[in-house]
């Protein structure tokens, strides 16, 4: 079962089950994957999924930032609950060490020396984890190793 399926599945059950918040967060996806289908006139790869789900999780990460900041709690339990059905989706994340590991395995092939070098690294990394790994992470890991 591709991911798709597995999201119109789960959809199904949230709806005989009365699940209001995942029924709203899986209704939201799947309208979003249907746009982006719709938009490229052809059926979306996992991979793409994972881009769109990555999306999700952004938005609603600012959103209870936002919320936090305008003391919006309610808002922000919210948002977090939908974040950790949105997270239920993605692929299994890798360790801050493993990260890490790929990090300096690829500066020094690199032969990268200051923050100057950021953008080159940072893409070499991310091709290299893939969806894996979340961008801050390897954001925040590489510019420790950079310093």
């Amino acid at each position: 079962m591709n991911l798709k399926e597995q999201i119109e599945n789960d959809l199904k059950s949230s709806m005989k089950s009365g699940d209001n918040i995942v029924r709203g967060v899986l209704r939201m996806l799947s309208s979003d994957i249907k746009n982006v289908e719709i938009n490229e006139k052809k059926k979306v790869s996992d991979e793409k999924i994972i881009e769109i789900i990555k999306k999700n999780i952004k938005s609603r990460k600012d959103s209870i930032e936002q919320y936090t900041k305008g003391n919006r709690e309610d808002l922000a339990d919210q948002e977090k609950k939908e974040l950790k059905i949105l997270e239920e989706y993605m692929p299994e994340q890798m360790s801050e060490d493993e990260v890490r590991k790929i990090v300096v395995d690829i500066i020094s092939k690199s032969e990268a020396v200051s923050a100057s070098d950021f953008g080159k690294v940072m893409g070499t990394v991310m091709k290299e984890v893939g969806n894996k790994a979340d961008g801050n992470v390897v954001g925040g890991i590489l510019r420790e190793e950079l310093k």
